[in-house]
This record gives structure tokens, C-alpha cells and sequence, in this order.
């Protein structure tokens, strides 16, 4: 196992990599894991029109959404550490395939946020498996509410030969079409634009595609899954999208939307994705 400090498409990260060849690079740029290859191949969408100017959103990778998701609230959109540089954190020693980040409040923080917190990403590698925690601090002593996600791009060889399985039975809401029912498909397909947040599967998660079997699981803190691909109308609308971007991406998020946390002084809360092929 080692860890390196590089640039990655002109932004500052760290690379955490295993002798089996297993890969994962974060920037200090939102914490934002930009790419994951095991068994030799990318896992994680990277738009080729991604703006890397350290200021911007980046479109693909692994964005966090904290202390809000999307546009549900009175901060910037998916709020704002995603926008802001972390800090690498020392590694535990017990725990030597990790690499973790760190954003603590601050001036910039506060310019949004009045709140006292701390932020963590701590990533962990393993060959064929990547599992990513957000840690939240309250540091403070007024407790304060936040939404969360780890908004995941994943990387698909063509969306229309790719089927999503483990949502069957799920409540859910179609953004595309404001309709809130219960999924009754087997496995998801994606024609067109697909933007739906659903109650998260206890039993994870299966993405399939001709190339291999993908298997997503998030942990109980995070009572969402949201599934969203823009589709050929939407990607041709969007800047940093190529015009056929949607064909190789597709998102699952672990989020924490519908019911926001409530984190008293001194309080903890923690909400994970894993990633493991097979």
C-alpha cells in the first residue's frame, strides 16, 4: 500500500494504490474521489468536460453534498464543501489502506453556515472494493440539522445495456415526472432521463452490465438511494457534459435527504458507500 501526492488533470490529490494494483484518487478539491480502477479498469465517470479550475463543481467522480442536497434549502446547490479544499488527514495505524480528509469550519465555511463542524472522508481500499464514510462532527454546543450524500458517478460501458437490481418493493419519487410510488420493476433500465430518489435496500444493491456485476452498499444512516442519468436531451444541455455523456454514467447515491439529522453538541453521525465488483 502506498500513498502519493500528484496533480490529477491539474488538481492537487492524493493516490492511494495497492500492490494488486487496485487505485483511488482524491482531490483536496471537495474531498472529491475523481477515479477508482481495479482489475485494470476506471469503475468511476469522470466527464471529459469536467471544469478542474479548483473553484467550480466537478461533474463526475464522487461529489459530497453537505449540509444540503440539491436545491432543497437556502444554501448553494448540494451546499458547499464540495467547493472547498480539504485538508489530508495522518492515517490510523490500524488501518493502513485508508486514506481520509478533513474539513474543519472556518471563514469560508461560515460565509455559508454559521455552524461549528468537522468533515471527513475517509476512503478505504481493498482489492476489488471501495468503501467511502463521510464523518460528521458537531464541534460546537447548539445542535444543527444537515442532509448528505455521496452523489457517485459510476462509470458504465453503455446505459443501455445496463440494469440496476434491489429496488423492487421500494418507496419511490420520480423527479422527472413529481410522481411518488412503489418500484415495482425487478431491475431498473434507463431510456431517456432518469432522476429518482428511493427508500435505500437493506440487502444492497446490484448493477449489472455485460462487462461484469457491480455490487452497492450504503449503511443504514443513509435512508436514501437517489439513481439519476440525464439522458441525450439533458447531457446536450449540459456545459461540462460531452453530448453523448450520458451513454457511460450512471449515478447511485447513499443519501440522508428525505429526514435531516439532528446532531447535538458533541454528536457524530457517519454514512457510508462500498463498492465491491462480482
Amino acid at each position: 500500500m502506498s500513498i502519493q501526492t500528484l496533480e490529477f488533470h491539474g488538481l492537487p490529490a492524493l493516490r492511494l494504490a495497492l500492490p494488486e494494483g487496485d487505485a483511488v484518487v482524491v482531490a483536496r478539491h471537495g474531498a472529491q474521489v475523481l477515479s477508482w480502477l481495479t482489475g485494470g479498469v476506471e469503475r468511476i465517470y469522470l466527464s471529459p468536460r469536467a471544469l478542474m479550475d479548483g473553484h467550480s463543481a466537478i461533474r463526475g467522480g464522487v461529489p459530497i453534498c453537505f449540509p444540503q442536497f440539491n436545491q432543497r434549502g437556502p444554501l448553494p446547490k448540494h451546499g458547499f464543501v464540495r467547493n472547498l479544499a480539504w485538508q489530508p488527514d495522518s492515517p490510523r495505524e490500524a488501518q493502513p489502506h485508508e486514506l481520509a480528509m478533513v474539513l474543519h469550519d472556518g471563514d469560508a465555511t461560515r460565509a455559508f453556515w454559521p455552524h461549528a463542524f468537522r468533515a471527513e472522508l475517509r476512503v478505504s481500499l481493498r482489492p476489488g472494493s471501495l468503501r467511502m464514510a463521510l464523518i460528521v462532527d458537531n464541534t460546537g454546543s447548539a445542535p444543527w440539522t444537515f442532509a448528505a450524500a455521496l452523489h457517485t458517478y459510476l462509470r458504465v460501458d453503455e446505459i443501455a445495456n445496463v440494469r440496476l437490481e434491489g429496488l423492487q418493493g421500494a418507496n419511490r419519487w420520480d423527479a422527472v415526472r413529481d410522481d411518488r410510488h412503489v418500484e415495482m420493476a425487478p431491475a431498473l433500465r434507463f431510456e431517456g432521463e432518469f432522476d429518482s430518489v428511493y427508500t435505500s435496500a437493506a440487502d444492497g444493491l446490484r448493477l449489472v452490465q455485460p462487462s461484469g456485476t457491480l455490487a452497492i452498499r450504503q449503511s443504514a444512516s443513509c435512508t436514501e438511494t437517489v439513481v439519476w442519468n440525464p439522458g441525450a436531451q439533458l447531457s446536450a444541455k449540459l456545459a461540462d457534459m460531452p453530448d453523448d455523456g450520458y451513454r457511460h454514467m450512471l449515478c447511485v447515491e447513499a443519501a440522508r435527504i428525505d429526514e435531516p439529522v439532528q446532531l447535538h453538541g458533541g454528536g457524530q453521525w457517519t454514512g457510508w458507500q462500498e463498492l465491491t465488483l462480482g
